[in-house]
């Protein structure tokens, strides 16, 4: 896989740039930036060796959602940003990129107003490619999508990784070779799809702690009441990890009923209540055995943040912030939490990816990465 550094000339050529600006938002505002400035470094280098920049993304599911507030907050790290509002096949998007000089950088409106792009279309892959002479993957965080924009154009332009991607997938690989101890945290919800992750890291991680929703199975599997507790759907196979040794679940509970709180062993909660958090004896727990670990890999929150319960989950960030090891963290969650206590310097590597982080822990690639090769 080649990155941008191995372009030999890039003045005047035309860069399609794949970028992932799906950020959070509320009221049309963005909660978290992280996203758009991990892109920067790409785009800040394209623009000095000359290039013409075309920026493309999707901000949502559905596609009805505006690039434009995303736009607005570039514009403060970007000078001269063009935002092409129009649809991306129509004339006056045409005229507008054909208008760019070198060195100036724009962006075209959501990629998923056009019902191509999730489904790969080679046609719309095809006609998205004729805007550049060059095509750039820096958007890791949907690297694991197989999207036109991600893998379909690279079958119609030399093809290269971005800074920010090649910067994922060397600082993520640690995992792959990690130092010892190795302690892997594992929160969050949607078990079933998680699986693949936990069967590697029992085998390869010293200790593996499980918190958030995740632990509810198992504390089901125990055969314990979970009340309201979330529960995956799917049946997932509780008894054979069980059987770890490496494996670390919380000692004690926040379990909630309405305005009625309280900290509790896993296996004394009613059947009205729901776990909401872990509780503080397993959070000196965690944190001793982040006191000895060389490498800590985390993802998942390890409660209802957004409930508020994300004390726990604040307090394990800063001890491993302030631990002396090697600390990797993803999860789109644990990342919007790492941003509100402006932590992010504080640690090894902060992953952009949510479900491409946990993709490429379990399978060491993405179809986005495959397509450059």
């Amino acid at each position: 896989m080649k990155s941008i550094k191995d372009i030999e000339n890039l003045k005047g050529k035309k860069v399609i740039v794949r970028v992932d600006f799906n950020v959070p938002m509320k009221d049309d505002k963005i909660v978290d930036d992280f996203r758009i400035k991990a892109s920067l470094p790409t785009i800040e280098y394209l623009q000095k060796k000359g290039a013409i920049v075309i920026l493309v993304a999707h901000i949502g599911e559905s596609g009805e959602m505006s690039l434009k507030p995303v736009s607005i907050r570039l514009k403060k790290f970007i000078a001269g940003l063009n935002f092409i509002e129009t649809s991306i096949f129509s004339d006056e998007t045409k005229r507008s990129i054909n208008n760019l000089k070198n060195g100036e950088v724009a962006m075209l409106e959501n990629l998923r107003r056009e019902i191509g792009e999730k489904k790969n279309s080679p046609s719309f892959a095809r006609g998205l490619s004729r805007y550049g002479d060059i095509y750039v993957n820096d958007a890791f965080s949907v690297s694991h999508r197989v999207h036109a924009s991600v893998v379909g154009i690279t079958k119609y332009l030399p093809s290269y990784a971005g800074l920010q991607l090649v910067d994922e997938i060397n600082n993520l690989s640690k995992a792959f070779v990690p130092k010892h101890p190795f302690l892997f945290i594992l929160g969050g919800a949607k078990f079933e799809t998680k699986i693949p992750l936990v069967k590697k890291f029992l085998r390869d991680a010293d200790d593996v702690f499980i918190g958030g929703a995740i632990a509810n199975d198992f504390f089901k599997g125990k055969g314990y009441e979970v009340g309201s507790s979330l529960v995956s759907e799917n049946i997932v196979p509780i008894k054979s990890f069980l059987k770890s040794k490496n494996l670390i679940l919380p000692i004690d509970v926040v379990a909630s009923c309405g305005k009625s709180v309280r900290n509790i062993r896993p296996d004394e909660l009613k059947s009205d209540e729901c776990i909401s958090d872990i509780g503080k004896f397993t959070v000196e727990a965690l944190s001793a055995l982040i006191d000895k670990a060389s490498f800590v890999l985390w993802n998942g929150p390890l409660g209802k943040y957004e409930s508020g319960f994300g004390g726990s989950t604040e307090k394990i960030l800063k001890i491993i912030a302030k631990s002396k090891a090697t600390s990797i963290v993803g999860g789109g969650d644990t990342v919007a939490l790492i941003s509100k206590l402006k932590l992010k310097d504080e640690f090894s590597f902060v992953s952009t990816g949510g479900g491409a982080t946990l993709d490429f822990l379990a399978k060491g690639t993405l179809p986005g990465i495959k397509a450059l090769k």
